[in-house]
């Protein structure tokens, strides 16, 4: 059964070998030149959709860390759950901070349109949190630039004096602790 893939502006269109209505999903994705089909919706990973080598492969769009790993792992765990991919062959890629897996094989449906259509809701799912990291960003900026007038202070407003604060002019700092054990 041949699933065909229209990619266009920002929509991905789905059409299944039952000659149906097509679902259009709006995604950013690209066909590459071998036919793969990339997706790059995530804000931490790139999800590569290989229908010729029958597999999943999800990496780390900049840096590999536990929040990456935790989005593949999310990711996976959501294909695992809708029956897409086998649990058995979830495993590291051989690139760098990549995670793949092999995609069921099934005559009666179509596995291709089905992972494409899970993806697209895992990503939906994503988007909350997307939403929320980008906002608390966003305000943790505000209040760095922008600080209310009992957050900061004016340049002059606090007096100054020969001593103050924690740190005593004379005291050796060092990063064992033991600044005050020869001091005296």
């Amino acid at each position: 059964m041949p699933v065909r893939v229209t990619i266009r502006d920002q929509q991905v269109e789905v059409e299944g070998a039952e000659g149906g209505k097509p679902v259009v999903l709006n995604m950013n994705a690209r066909k590459s030149l071998n036919g793969d089909i990339m997706i790059f919706d995530h804000n931490n990973i790139d999800i590569v959709l290989m229908p010729g080598a029958k597999k999943v492969v999800a990496f780390a769009k900049n840096l590999v860390s536990d929040e990456v790993y935790g989005a593949q792992n999310r990711l996976f765990d959501h294909l695992r759950t809708k029956g897409i991919v086998d649990t058995a062959t979830i495993r590291g890629g051989n690139i760098y901070g990549s995670l793949e897996a092999v995609i069921y094989e099934n005559d009666e449906l179509d596995a291709y349109k089905l992972a494409i259509i899970n993806i697209s809701d895992f990503i939906d799912e994503e988007r909350v949190n997307f939403d929320f990291t980008d906002a608390y960003a966003d305000m943790n900026k505000d209040n760095l630039l922008h600080p209310s007038s009992k957050e900061s202070t004016e340049l002059g407003e606090v007096p100054q004096e020969a001593e103050k604060g924690s740190l005593k002019p004379g005291y050796v700092r060092d990063v064992y602790g033991l600044s005050s054990l020869y001091s005296y």
